[in-house]
């Protein structure tokens, strides 16, 4: 007997519409998270950002795609453990064991890995190298604490734009400021950014930060000062698995590999969203989605051989 159905390791979109999903078929689920509120990435890192690529939404804000997300699941009742890290992998008459960092152990039907970037630690700014870091930030989840600031984005992914797109309305500058020509952003939000009064420093880099504690002012390519008050790093993360790497899974460096059923090389092991890799895979929470709901149908199987892979049509 196990205590869950299925147990899933990540709180972030993937993982919660997982929940969803696995509730409409009939199953348990504990949703596993070392962050201590739902919601994954998003909500530690872009609430206030809009998303564009979840279907039937035009935009919608970060945070109301996870309150949305959690009242779908609400009806089924998972069972959510967050602030904990799930740390150890077992089998115990066939049927996975997870240990979990409050001493808990879990036996579950199956396990759905839905971790994203796994932890994740932001890359620094080389010119920040002794400062205090007071002012410089990473990520902006009140972008209504930066209104009126003059601020400096450093970056080109989309990230750096999407920042960009948030705080043109209300920062009293913005200037973003990229080491190439060539960015990694989206090129419509690119576009969107280019329209605005944003000022894109291009084969510019921040060589010196004026002012400790807080920032001034920052020097561009050793021979330009421009006013700042805050400093959004948005170079990117380096992710780390973290115990998932002690558990036997055959990784593609940070990614987990499935199969068509979204299945690992372990027994009831499966993953889905952004943390899992196979040929032609495409990170996005829309991808994810549909991960999760292969993922739990398959689970499902696992769980019960009689079970039908297919359970028909949620409106039906």
């Amino acid at each position: 007997m196990s205590d869950v159905d299925i147990a899933i390791i990540g709180a972030g979109p993937t993982g919660l519409f997982a929940a969803y999903y696995a509730g409409f078929r009939g199953l348990s689920t504990t949703v596993i998270d070392t962050l201590p509120e739902a919601g994954g990435q998003v909500t530690a890192m872009y609430p206030e950002k809009q998303i564009f690529d979840v279907g039937g939404f035009p935009q919608v804000l970060g945070r109301d795609l996870i309150a949305n997300l959690v009242e779908q699941a609400a009806p089924f009742n998972p069972q959510y453990r967050l602030g904990v890290q799930a740390k150890t992998l077992t089998y115990a008459e066939g049927l996975p064991v997870l240990g979990l960092a409050d001493g808990t152990e879990l036996t579950c039907g199956s396990v759905i890995i839905t971790g994203g970037l796994g932890s994740f630690t932001p890359r620094p700014l080389p010119a920040a190298d002794g400062h205090s870091g007071e002012g410089i930030v990473f990520f902006v989840p009140q972008p209504g604490e930066l209104a009126g600031k003059h601020v400096v984005i450093v970056g080109g992914g989309d990230s750096a734009f999407d920042w960009a797109l948030a705080l043109a309305d209300i920062a009293a500058s913005i200037t973003l400021v990229h080491r190439r020509d060539k960015f990694r952003a989206h090129a419509a939000t690119v576009d969107k950014v280019k329209a605005l009064p944003v000022r894109i420093a291009i084969n510019s880099q921040v060589t010196k930060i004026t002012g400790d504690p807080g920032v001034e002012s920052v020097e561009l390519n050793g021979n330009e000062t421009i006013p700042a008050d805050v400093i959004v790093a948005a170079l990117g993360f380096t992710a780390d698995l973290g115990p998932l790497a002690e558990w036997g899974l055959t990784l593609d460096k940070r990614h987990i590999l499935v199969d068509s059923t979204m299945l690992t090389n372990q027994p009831r092991i499966f993953a889905a969203g952004d943390i899992v890799e196979y040929p032609g895979k495409v990170r996005l929470i829309a991808t994810g989605f549909g991960e999760a709901a292969t993922a739990v149908n398959n689970a499902a199987i696992a769980i019960d051989p009689a079970a039908h892979l297919f359970p028909g049509h949620s409106s039906g």
